[in-house]
Order: C-alpha cells, then sequence, then structure tokens
C-alpha cells in the first residue's frame, strides 16, 4: 500500500483517471462507473455501521452484522482494485472475488433466515436507522451489478465478481430484515390499493 502523501494531484483535470499499472481512461469509462459503484456502495454500508453502533448498544446480533459488514467492506475494497487492475496488470497474490467470498455471503443468509419469519408480502424499505441503510445499499449493490454486467458485454470479468455482487444484494436485503427484528422494528408492508391521508374528509 503506498503512502499517500498528496490528495491532489492534477492529474485528472482533463477528464481522464489512472487505473493501477499506469494506464489512462475517461473518468465515464464503464470500468470506472462499475468501481465507483462498488465505492458508492461500500460508503452506504459505512454509515449502517454507523447506524448500528449508535443505536444498537451491546445488542449480540448487531455485533454479528457489523463483523459481516467490516469483511464486506474490505472485500468490496478488494473488488474495485480487481476492477481498477487490467488483467495483465495484476500480480501473484492479488485479493480477487473467489467462490469462498459468495459461498461465504450464502452462510451469511443462512444464518439470518433462521431467525426471520417467511415473507408473504413485499415490504419497503425502512425500520431502524441502520436497517434503513441496507436497504440502501442494497438498491446501490443492484446498481452496481447492472454496471458490471454492461462492462461484462465490453471486457473480460471473472464470473465470481458478478456472483458475489449479485449474492451480496441479497444478503443486504436479508441482514436489513435480520437487524429490524433484532431492534424491535415493524416490516413496512407493501399495500396494493393505498390512498391518501385525507380520503376519508373528501
Amino acid at each position: 500500500m503506498p503512502k499517500l502523501t498528496r490528495i491532489y494531484t492534477r492529474t485528472g483535470d482533463g477528464g481522464t483517471t489512472g487505473l493501477v499499472g499506469g494506464g489512462r481512461v475517461q473518468k465515464n469509462a464503464q470500468r470506472i462507473e462499475a468501481y465507483g459503484t462498488i465505492d458508492e456502495l461500500s460508503s452506504a454500508i459505512g454509515l449502517a455501521r454507523t447506524a448500528l453502533r449508535q443505536i444498537a448498544g451491546g445488542n449480540p446480533r448487531a455485533q454479528r452484522l457489523d463483523q459481516w459488514l467490516a469483511w464486506t467492506q474490505d472485500a468490496l475494497f478488494n473488488l474495485g482494485a480487481e476492477l481498477a487492475t487490467p488483467i495483465e496488470k495484476r500480480w501473484e497474490g492479488m485479493p480477487l472475488a473467489s467462490a469462498s467470498d459468495v459461498n461465504a455471503l450464502e452462510r451469511a443468509i443462512d444464518e439470518a433466515q433462521k431467525d426471520l419469519q417467511p415473507l408473504d408480502n413485499f415490504i419497503h424499505p425502512g425500520g431502524s436507522s441502520p436497517g434503513a441503510f441496507l436497504h440502501l445499499a442494497r438498491t446501490i449493490c443492484r446498481r452496481a451489478e447492472r454496471t458490471l454486467v454492461t462492462l461484462s458485454e465490453q471486457d473480460t470479468i471473472a464470473p465470481e465478481v458478478l456472483q458475489y455482487v449479485n449474492r451480496l444484494s441479497d444478503a443486504l436485503f436479508v441482514w436489513s430484515r435480520w437487524i429490524n427484528v433484532a431492534l424491535g422494528e415493524p416490516e413496512h408492508l407493501w399495500n396494493s390499493t393505498p390512498q391518501p391521508p385525507d380520503a376519508e374528509r373528501e
């Protein structure tokens, strides 16, 4: 990890940015869009972790969830680095998305699902602060997946990258429900025939 002794470099003033290994591309290139969205996703997860610490106290489920989210942020940073590094510039031992990462998320989903009632209706994002932030992260994760699919049509992406992001969106949905239940927050159920609040006055 190089030391960041200077934050601004002026090298991107012309609308280009550097890839790992020295190449430069336009800042609106699909590859940049992809790992920029991964960065945005990690930021939303950071909000969820902050909210967990502020309101969850010594709740063991909150502590367990924070462990998973810390691991997720590390994995997303590695994934962003993978996307920022052309295949020919990768080095031996470089952290890459793997099947074991996908399997870990599936174990996390199964673990949380054991404590949840099956859904028989759609739910809206919301609940506790960490639960709502995890719903936000889920929507960003879905967008990240869409950008990766587009990138995969233009360039080579390891299948594990798409698998990991796909599974992560499922995990974020389950984790949001999991923490809301732990904090006593009810689900916001979808009403297919909504009426405005003042409907009875008309």
